[in-house]
């Protein structure tokens, strides 16, 4: 894990798949702490709450920028957003996930009419298609992406856990370099084909857990 993630340098876009607690990689995360890069724009659907995930991004005086769906559980993120410490990026959820999926995929964006006439659309290109008009919603990628899955084989094929599942397979395809922290790591074949929900070359690092830390809480399985 140390070596993976020092890899990330100050100045780095990193996303973090995650929604609210099941999918975020909390131990990740807190390596990332430990190490200090600055200035890093994270991508996340929401900021975690206080004491968890981000938090720990936003106490340690890490993060310039977030584009996030919301950061509502977070009231450090609030203040330090309404304080000018951080800059915020609101995306519709949709429009978030879309922008990923479309960094992912080699587009540079993509044209929809949702957000016309909110602040949502402010300062965004608008586009005109079949006498519609329409806003760009730029893609989006990452220097590197961190997410966490239930299991993986040293091929690097991740299996995900119910809604754990969310941003991730996206965000995998979305960066340039993609850690996986995992909850078990099985030989080639160990995870039946269906179940691959991320293939193994978009993984550049699989990271075994251990015991899942506290903050992991409302995700364990019996």
């Amino acid at each position: 894990m140390e070596d993976a993630v020092s890899r990330i340098g100050a100045g780095a876009v990193v996303m973090l798949g995650g929604f609210g607690v099941p999918g975020t990689p909390f131990a990740l995360i807190r390596e990332l702490v430990r190490q200090g890069p600055k200035d890093l724009t994270i991508i996340k659907n929401d900021a975690n709450e206080k004491g968890m995930g981000v938090d720990h991004l936003l106490a340690a005086g890490m993060v310039k920028k977030l584009i996030v769906t919301h950061i509502g559980l977070n009231a450090r993120a609030m203040a330090m957003m309404n304080a000018g410490e951080i800059e915020v990026e609101f995306c519709a959820q949709g429009m978030l996930a879309e922008r990923v999926r479309a960094g992912g995929a080699g587009l540079m964006g993509f044209v929809t009419d949702i957000g016309l006439g909110t602040e949502l659309a402010t300062g965004k290109p608008r586009v005109e298609v079949g006498g519609r008009e329409g806003v760009l919603e730029t893609a989006l990628r990452a220097d590197v992406a961190l997410i966490h899955a239930a299991r993986a084989d040293t091929f690097g094929n991740l299996c995900y856990a119910a809604a754990a599942r969310n941003f991730s397979p996206l965000m995998a395809m979305a960066a340039d370099r993609v850690i996986a922290e995992v909850e078990e790591v099985v030989a080639p074949g160990g995870i039946v084909p269906e179940e691959v929900h991320t293939p193994g070359p978009f993984v550049d690092h699989v990271v075994p857990l251990g015991a899942l830390g506290e903050e992991y809480g409302v995700v364990r399985r019996a």
